[in-house]
C-alpha cells in the first residue's frame, strides 16, 4: 500500500480553460424552452495512470471542481478513483437527483430512498493486447434498483420513477444515440477529426 493520501476531488480555484474549444456561456431559457448547460472539462495525464481534470458546470453557482484519477496496481497506484467509478456514481447521482428534486416539488412524501446500481463492462485490455491485438472495450449492461420506502400509493411512486428517468441527463444518454464528435491534434496538427449520431 502507498503512503500516498489517497484522493478524490477538492474545489479549484480557476475554471476549466479548454484551449481546443470555447466553452459557450450559460443563457437563462424562458419556459416554456428548456434549459440548456454544459460541463466542461480540461484533463492531463502525469506518471503512470495518474490523471487529474478540472470540470466546471456553467451554471453560476456550481463551483469549479478538481478531480484525481488512478487505476490498479501494476499499471497504477491505486491513489485514486478510476475513470469507471466516476462514471457509474454519476449515472446513480444524476437519476438521485431528479428523484429527490421531483419529489419535492411534488411534494410526494418520501420516507427513504435508495439506489443500488450494477454496471457490467467487458474489455481484452488484461490479456489481448499482449498477443498483438487492438484494446477494445464495451459496456453490457446498467442495471438500476431503486429502493423506496413511502407512505403514498403505489401508483404515485411509480409516476415518481417514470417522471425522473425522463427527466435524468445521463439515463437519456443510455438509452438514446446521442451526437459524438472526436478530434485529435498531434503537435498542432488536426490529423483526425470524426463524428456520428451515436446510431449502431
Amino acid at each position: 500500500m502507498s503512503d500516498t493520501p489517497y484522493r478524490v476531488g477538492e474545489r479549484s480555484p480557476d475554471a476549466a480553460a479548454p484551449t481546443a474549444f470555447t466553452p459557450d456561456p450559460f443563457k437563462r431559457a424562458k419556459p416554456p424552452q428548456p434549459l440548456q448547460f454544459e460541463v466542461n472539462l480540461v484533463a492531463e495525464a502525469h506518471s503512470k495512470q495518474q490523471k487529474t481534470g478540472t470540470v466546471s458546470v456553467n451554471i453560476p453557482g456550481f463551483s469549479p471542481l478538481k478531480l484525481y484519477c488512478d487505476e490498479q496496481p501494476p499499471v497504477g497506484d491505486d491513489q485514486a478513483p478510476p475513470p469507471l467509478a466516476y462514471f457509474c456514481a454519476g449515472i446513480g447521482f444524476c437519476l438521485m437527483t431528479h428523484l429527490t428534486d421531483i419529489y419535492t416539488a411534488r411534494k410526494i412524501e418520501i420516507t427513504s430512498l435508495r439506489l443500488e446500481q450494477r454496471v457490467r463492462f467487458a474489455t481484452n485490455l488484461s490479456h489481448m493486447r499482449e498477443l498483438g491485438h487492438a484494446t477494445t472495450g464495451q459496456t453490457e449492461l446498467v442495471e438500476t434498483h431503486v429502493l423506496i420506502d413511502s407512505p403514498e400509493p403505489r401508483e404515485k411512486i411509480q409516476e415518481l420513477l417514470d417522471e425522473a428517468e425522463g427527466a435524468c441527463m445521463a439515463h437519456f444518454a443510455l438509452r438514446n444515440p446521442i451526437p459524438w464528435f472526436t478530434r485529435l491534434v498531434h503537435n498542432g496538427d488536426e490529423t483526425v477529426s470524426r463524428s456520428g449520431n451515436g446510431a449502431p
